[in-house]
């Protein structure tokens, strides 16, 4: 078929619109309200977009205009504050561990200058221990807090059980450490 005149093409593609608008328009009004909210909120958007970028301007110009001054407040700190702070104080600061051994929970952290070598009596002797049991070398014994050990206790066996029991018997001698070893003992043992 040969081209159509210009004029005759335009009306021919808007009826052709204007029916495919209208076979669209029980969708479109359902969907117009969610329309105009998105649109009211993109130019509520837009509208605090501009006003924080005037603030930003007026806030570079009053910089420009009045430099601030170079005042500290009381209350800030600074790592340079920091570190001559530490320099100048005698006393050194308490580690994480000092602190953890004061209070209510003296009985759940050791102290890691504690020697591991001790004697303990043994059938009226004097018995000194000169290296510790494998499993307390494995676990990292001496530095298991409660109820880290108690999360380990579950894959012993009642030999390694055992040497746990003497060895802070022999060592440290806490006696919440004790109790759960001497526990888990009796109740690995009824298996």
């Amino acid at each position: 078929m040969a081209n159509a005149p210009y004029g005759i093409r335009l009306l021919v593609g808007a009826a052709a619109t204007i029916v495919e608008e209208t076979l669209k328009l029980p969708q479109t009004i359902l969907m117009y309200p969610m329309t105009l909210v998105s649109q009211a909120a993109h130019l509520v958007m837009r509208w605090q977009q501009n006003v924080a970028d005037l603030v930003i301007k007026g806030d570079e110009t009053l910089d420009t205009l009045f430099p601030p001054k170079a005042e500290q407040a009381q209350w800030a700190t600074f790592d340079e504050d920091v570190a001559e702070a530490e320099a100048a104080r005698v006393t050194p600061l308490k580690s994480d561990r000092d602190r953890r051994a004061e209070g209510r929970f003296a009985l759940y952290s050791t102290d890691p200058r504690e020697p591991a070598t001790s004697t303990t009596k043994a059938g009226g002797k004097n018995t000194a221990i000169s290296e510790p049991p494998e499993i307390v070398v494995e676990l990292d014994y001496d530095e298991l807090t409660l109820a880290q050990l108690r999360a380990r206790l579950q894959s012993l066996g009642v030999a390694d059980l055992d040497a746990l029991l003497a060895y802070e018997e022999a060592t440290k001698a806490r006696a919440p450490f004790q109790t759960l070893l001497a526990n888990r003992i009796t109740r690995a043992s009824a298996k």
